[in-house]
């Protein structure tokens, strides 16, 4: 079962399940159009080979159902955007938290069933030292973060007080097509495809480690397959950084548009609150997993640019600049 497989990483990682032949429920959050999210663009011998739930994180009842007779549970299903923490962190603590201990509740019920959890980057804020290890003390700026701190914490929980076979997954920030039009891919590249030569963005110095999708879902399958012991941790990264700005220059050069990046203050994040640098220590998911970033980054952001080429137009513009 995957939870959250209507977003971006979920929806890549249920099509990844079904080309290796998995049975696999897709849980998606519940809404009155009756939409699968991303899972609506499969192709239909796709659709049909899912079984497609629409349910909600926070409901215990549906969780538990939804995990009744599954082998293994990729717990993906979060509010994911930090901006909008700050303005409803309750909904955040409500999905992320709650939702989880749902999860984690509803496998210690079924028993022999293994669940790997998702956690980010994100729960180190600004390091004490780099590149950053899996052992590294966690901090929570934003409340955001702090929530995904917290479900970390009931997963190691679980683990040592109930047995409960979770293992968390930590990647460094994913990018790739599907992503949210606001994360800062899509936004640099959907004002610059759409034909602005002044893109907005937040701070241009924050640096981030950035893995592609596809290698990201990678190391799901290869967590899910592991040998780990109940509350192992292992987090995704390339073990490189790059500037906000030079992320811009690099989106320039792969889309081929002359463009300048200014800075518009009601995307910059409060000043205690930006996390500075994420730069990822990877040789134990190398060691543990055998997984290592394969996507190059401008070979990544190409094929982004290329997804979402034909889906942006100039009229469509100003939904990348808000």
């Amino acid at each position: 079962m995957v939870t959250g497989a209507d977003g971006f990483i979920g929806s890549h990682l249920t099509e990844r399940l079904l080309r290796e032949a998995a049975s696999v429920s897709a849980f998606c959050v519940y809404n009155s159009n009756g939409s699968y999210g991303w899972l609506d663009e499969l192709g239909a011998d796709q659709l049909a080979a899912t079984d497609l739930q629409l349910g909600d994180i926070r409901d215990a009842r549906s969780v538990r159902r939804a995990v009744h007779d599954v082998d293994i549970v990729f717990h993906l299903a979060a509010l994911v955007a930090i901006p909008y923490s700050y303005q409803a962190p309750e909904s955040f603590v409500d999905t992320n938290i709650t939702g989880t201990l749902n999860v984690l509740e509803a496998v210690r019920d079924a028993g022999d069933v293994r669940m790997v959890s998702t956690s980010t980057s994100e729960v180190y804020g600004t390091p004490e030292s780099v590149p950053i290890t899996e052992t590294h003390p966690l901090c929570g700026q934003s409340p955001y973060a702090a929530s995904k701190i917290a479900a970390d914490q009931l997963c190691q929980a679980y683990a040592r007080s109930f047995g409960v076979d979770v293992l968390t997954l930590r990647p460094f920030n994913t990018y790739g097509p599907r992503q949210s039009a606001r994360a800062v891919i899509p936004t640099i590249l959907g004002q610059l495809l759409a034909g602005a030569t002044t893109v907005r963005l937040g701070s241009l110095e924050p640096r981030r480690d950035l893995t592609f999708v596809t290698d990201t879902v990678d190391g799901f399958v290869r967590m899910a397959t592991s040998n780990l012991p109940p509350g192992s941790l292992v987090q995704l990264g390339t073990g490189e950084s790059v500037s906000i700005g030079e992320l811009f220059e690099l989106c320039c050069a792969v889309t081929g548009v002359d463009a300048v990046a200014v800075t518009d203050p009601e995307r910059v994040r409060p000043a205690a609150s930006e996390v500075q640098l994420l730069l990822s220590e990877p040789s134990r998911a190398k060691e543990q997993l055998g997984w290592q970033a394969g996507w190059s980054l401008r070979d990544g952001l190409a094929a982004t640019a290329a997804w979402l080429a034909p889906r942006v137009d100039a009229e469509r513009a100003a939904r990348y600049q808000r």
